[in-house]
């Protein structure tokens, strides 16, 4: 479960002082597949950020499956980042020397499994992903579309109980946008993590259970998803 609790963050750029999240509460349930929108500057990547461990707050709380990240100590973060989090980017992050087999394998390694059992647990999320016929490519041989894919599979191949993805889809056409959904679909359905998704695309908004709505670093509304329609809730 994903909670904040009357979390504030402010920023300086040179003498003025950013107000990106104000005072905002929220609980996030486990395995829920969420959507996280706003205009640039509305708070958005400052929210991902405080949710992976990447920032704290300056007031309130931020818990992540019983662990309060606004206190947790720098060994607690990385520790939490390696194991219990995935993250997806929008400029997929691959690495160009290791082919997608290689790359999936990555976050398994960091965690001592041997390179048997993590070749076959990457081979799975390639599976889940549609791109077990391109394990032994490099990145310079895929299409945006397939690093994204690829790059989803390694965020999950370790089994977190939280993936993050800022702006999954904003590098993509519109053909590999629907494939990306379709994947963040099955996990939902499968319920393989929490999901929570950054995004300026009312497409992928629209696909999340529920969307919530930062405007001004402030939480605006919620928007739930129920037999096809959005209901705000």
């Amino acid at each position: 479960m994903i909670e904040l609790k009357n979390v504030t963050r402010r920023y300086q750029q040179g003498e003025n002082a950013v107000l990106a999240l104000d005072n905002v509460s929220l609980r996030i349930e486990p395995e829920e597949f969420v959507a996280v929108t706003g205009e640039s500057g509305s708070g958005k990547s400052t929210f991902l950020h405080l949710i992976g461990g990447l920032d704290k707050p300056d007031a309130g709380e931020v818990v992540v499956n019983g662990l309060a990240l606004q206190i947790a100590s720098d060994k607690e973060l990385t520790e939490y980042r390696a194991r219990a989090l995935g993250i997806v980017f929008q400029f997929f992050n691959l690495l160009p020397t290791l082919n997608v087999l290689e790359n999936v394998c990555v976050p398994l390694e960091f965690q001592g499994i041997q390179f048997r059992e993590a070749t076959v647990r990457a081979r799975q999320m390639l599976h889940l992903v549609g791109m077990e016929k391109r394990e032994h490519h490099f990145v310079h041989q895929l299409s945006g579309g397939e690093m994204q894919r690829a790059a989803i599979a390694r965020a999950l191949v370790h089994r977190p109980k939280v993936l993050l993805a800022d702006e999954p889809t904003g590098n993509l056409d519109a053909a590999n946008a629907e494939k990306v959904l379709e994947i963040f679909q099955r996990i939902a359905d499968e319920r393989l993590t929490t999901l929570v998704v950054v995004t300026h695309s009312t497409e992928v908004a629209e696909t999340a259970e529920r969307r919530i709505h930062l405007r001004n670093g402030i939480l605006e509304k919620r928007v739930g998803v129920s037999a096809g329609r959005r209901v705000t809730v």
